[in-house]
């Protein structure tokens, strides 16, 4: 994984990582252990989702750059139908608090989002690389 990826997994896991334990305290404190249970599934659900996200669009446009736009879609829809998944099937749960499970995957996902654009705006990657050496016989109005 190229350094500048990694910087931008890191710069959305560590807000999201402190924005889950002060959510996981609130719902303790609000909710008690099933709001605990309830915030801390919510917080490593966004986590795992989103980083494997990040992963899987590294992986995809390693060989292939070209097809960047599409794959981003591509992941991002597919961890909104997995988080969609999960909520279908922990709808009537008595395991935890959905309520406080809902707002935590909530604000989560939307802190990890704002996260990684941030990253990824601060991350200074090129979008053009040039390739070849350059001397003065090549620019343009020069003679040989």
């Amino acid at each position: 994984m190229p350094s500048h990826d990694a910087r931008i997994i890191r710069g959305a896991a560590i807000p999201t990582a402190v924005a889950g334990a002060v959510a996981v305290a609130i719902s303790t404190a609000v909710a008690g252990g099933k709001g605990l249970i309830g915030a801390l599934f919510a917080t490593l659900l966004v986590m795992g989702f989103f980083s494997f996200g990040q992963f899987a669009l590294d992986r995809l446009t390693r060989n292939n750059p070209q097809i960047l736009m599409a794959a981003a879609l591509l992941v991002y829809t597919t961890q909104i139908l997995l988080v969609a998944i999960v909520l279908a099937v922990f709808k009537d749960t008595s395991l935890f608090n959905t309520k406080v499970f809902g707002f935590t995957l909530l604000g989560c996902a939307l802190i990890w989002t704002a996260g990684q654009v941030r990253a990824a705006l601060k991350a200074k990657m090129f979008y053009v690389q040039n390739d070849q050496k350059s001397d003065d016989s090549s620019k343009p109005g020069r003679q040989q």
